[in-house]
């Protein structure tokens, strides 16, 4: 796993503002990441956000290698998150995971 998720960084540096618009509809789309149903993105105005996960902010600090890891499969770092393991069950492709990972990065 460590070489898919190290090539898969590389492939981050290939990202466009498309990339990111695709992020977004990642994020808000309830068939695709849902992201809404748990969190908030702090300073947006979002329609009915959910409240179990945090709500989101100051990820453009974050490591891009963190969030992609955080979002490929977060039991990794917390066993019980409730946080689905979105590339590790492949509900996500690795590219879909980058281009959620270009929006979050837009997040202050």
């Amino acid at each position: 796993m460590k070489k898919m998720i190290v090539a898969s960084f590389m492939f981050a540096a290939c990202l466009s503002a498309n990339d990111i618009e695709e992020g977004k509809k990642i994020f808000t789309t309830k068939k695709i990441g849902n992201c809404l149903s748990c969190h908030n993105i702090k300073g947006h105005k979002i329609n009915q956000p959910g409240s179990l996960g945090p709500t989101l902010s100051g990820l453009k600090y974050w490591p891009e290698d963190a969030l992609f890891k955080k979002i490929y499969d977060a039991t990794a770092t917390n066993p019980i998150s409730p946080m689905p393991p979105f590339g590790a069950n492949k509900l996500l492709t690795d590219k879909q995971i980058h281009q959620l990972v270009a929006f979050l990065k837009t997040i202050d």
